[in-house]
């Protein structure tokens, strides 16, 4: 039975490292890769995934989303098509489900890496 994502961002870009994003890295935790999303950013760090929501109209409203890798139990990615343009990153984690897509250009093998080693370094 396929169960619906509990969560479902799309990459939209590489971005430069948010600035504002070191407020909340712990100790020892550094920023690996940033990307844009359609109303704020994800950041790869070396400890976890942090996506950023901005909400409302103003977009001042902000959640935070934090997923440690050592909570992924399984991925899986899949590179674009001819006719599918966009790449898809799968992680079932113990939260559920989570379905990250990815636009053309940015580089689904290199973050399948990054998670690779990431998840496995992490047990």
């Amino acid at each position: 039975m396929e169960t619906a994502p509990i969560l479902a961002w799309t990459l939209v870009s590489e971005c430069p490292i948010p600035p504002d994003v070191q407020q909340l890295l712990v100790q020892g935790e550094q920023p690996v890769a940033a990307y844009r999303t359609f109303r704020d950013s994800a950041i790869f760090t070396n400890m976890r995934l942090i996506v950023r929501d901005a909400q409302g109209i103003s977009g001042k409203k902000v959640e935070i989303y934090s997923l440690p890798y050592s909570a992924i139990n399984m991925w899986s990615s899949e590179n674009a098509g001819t006719i599918d343009w966009n790449s898809e990153l799968e992680m079932w984690t113990r939260a559920g489900h989570i379905k990250v897509k990815l636009n053309k250009g940015i580089d689904v093998r290199r973050l399948d890496n990054l998670i690779a080693h990431m998840v496995l370094h992490s047990r």
